[in-house]
């Protein structure tokens, strides 16, 4: 803990797994018919589980119940861990919002657990945050100042007890929603659920997605489409950069856009369309699998090699392995085994058999691989600890040689919106040039995506590459604020 009392993040320090997380999915319903949303918000949470393995929660209330009554159930673990027949079933409510999350080491706890219910003077709110604040710190000391008691460590309850002051003095829930968001600064996709009211929100820079559905007279908020689809929802469209959306059965779907920015100073997540997204979501009208097929074409076109077979470390090397082969004509095969069943929540091995944890996550086809040239397509690479193992592993499967192509720029940033990108001393591109990571990671030749392709990867919308540049859309913190709180 650093003096505040505050969980400083170290999971960069500890954790055998290299990949990068994502630390929230969001999901919120409201059936004007009266119809309870419980077991569709489960639904709607499962399909958005990539997003968050660690915990879950539901909250729902009944809009002609008594005001202010709020049926919530939270755990951790995946969903279909948490949640049982049992504890669904109580759960009548006919608007409701859901939260799967992920979150850095120190603070994995059921009180940090979304979504947040706090019952204040007006009545009841419930509120899922998926998103990095990074000036929740300073916010949070006023709000101790003058008299708030903290229950967690997350960010997310800085929003709610602001959304909850901001009420006092609003005529309605989202005014005090928007005078809320003019104070957080970072990134945000919120779904926050009144008695009688379900509000989106999205950051004006657009770093979280966020969409809206119908199913019949049902509407629905969720990170990303896959989930609509899951429930049978049709898509509606996109939360837009900066706008509050409230949906209510007399005014449908209300819009209020006044926090938005000009379009060229949006600053979506790049990382949403490399990696974090499931490839059947659209994002702002974007195919997550389009843009990664874009990506292994970009490598094909910038990083040519003669090789005999091309390979993509699932899940999302897949799309981009593929987009490679399609370019280069060279075969496309599998020659990696995923094991399913392992979330991210499995005992990790002692720091002396740390290879054992890629093992158990990944196993190669040696038959797809021996006696031939391999290339192999991966996302990213972050520490470069896994990527040298899986190397390895390819060579030992009798792989003559591995070309690793990456479909990401190197990482020489840090990340402070919501993506667990460590400082830059424990990022392998920082201070080393790609022939260096190629000697570290033992591969035969490296490549990875130019910079200058990523806007093209996503038709040209505007996006933020802080992490590969070191230009944010906003002015970074001072310090490393990363891990005070979790989201």
């Amino acid at each position: 803990m650093d003096n505040n009392g505050f969980v400083k993040d170290t999971s960069w320090q500890t954790n055998g797994d290299s990949g990068l997380h994502e630390e929230c999915g969001v999901f919120g319903m409201y059936d004007f018919d009266g119809g309870d949303v419980a077991s569709t918000i489960y639904y709607g949470l499962f399909a958005l589980q990539h997003r968050g393995q660690e915990s879950c929660g539901i909250a729902v209330s009944e809009t002609n119940g008594p005001k202010g009554k709020v049926t919530s159930y939270k755990g951790m673990g995946l969903v279909n861990e948490v949640f049982t027949q049992d504890n669904l079933e109580p759960m009548h409510g006919d608007i409701g919002v859901g939260h799967v999350r992920y979150s850095t080491a120190g603070a994995s706890t059921r009180e940090n657990a979304q979504p947040l219910v706090l019952n204040y003077v007006k009545g009841t709110l419930a509120l899922a945050h998926n998103g990095n604040l990074i000036n929740a710190m300073e916010l949070r000391k006023d709000l101790e100042y003058t008299g708030a008691i903290f229950q967690t460590t997350i960010d997310s309850e800085v929003i709610a007890y602001h959304i909850a002051r901001e009420r006092l003095n609003s005529n309605s829930v989202e005014e005090a929603v928007g005078r809320a968001c003019q104070k957080i600064k970072g990134a945000f996709a919120l779904v926050v659920m009144s008695p009688r009211k379900l509000v989106g929100a999205r950051d004006p820079y657009g770093f979280k997605p966020l969409c809206i559905g119908k199913r019949d007279n049902a509407y629905i908020l969720a990170s990303e489409t896959c989930a609509l689809d899951t429930i049978g929802a049709e898509y509606v469209r996109d939360v837009l950069p900066g706008e509050i959306v409230t949906i209510t059965p007399e005014g449908g779907i209300q819009s209020d856009l006044s926090l938005a920015l000009p379009k060229e100073k949006e600053a979506r997540c790049i990382f949403e369309y490399i990696y974090f997204a499931r490839p059947d979501s659209h994002i702002d009208g974007v195919s997550v699998y389009a843009s990664r097929i874009k990506a292994g074409r970009f490598l094909a076109m910038d990083s040519p090699v003669d090789a005999d077979l091309v390979v993509g470390v699932p899940e999302s090397g897949n799309a981009a392995a593929l987009g490679y082969s399609l370019q280069s004509g060279i075969p496309y095969g599998t020659a990696f085994v995923k094991n399913g069943y392992v979330g991210r929540t499995f005992i990790k091995p002692k720091q002396s058999s740390r290879e054992s944890s890629v093992r158990v996550k990944l196993n190669v086809l040696k038959e797809a691989v021996d006696g031939k040239r391999i290339i192999m397509i991966d996302d990213s690479i972050v520490r470069g600890t896994t990527s040298d193992r899986i190397v390895k592993m390819l060579r030992d499967a009798g792989a003559t040689e591995v070309h690793v192509r990456i479909s990401s720029p190197p990482f020489l940033w840090p990340c402070y919106f919501g993506t667990d990108i460590p400082e830059r001393e424990q990022l392998i591109a920082y201070n080393r040039s790609i022939e260096d990571i190629r000697k570290i990671i033992g591969a035969d030749s490296l490549g990875y995506l130019g910079v200058e392709r990523l806007e093209e990867m996503v038709g040209g919308l505007s996006i933020c590459k802080g992490c590969f540049t070191g230009t944010y859309p906003m002015e970074p913190p001072k310090e490393d604020i990363r891990g005070d709180f979790e989201r």
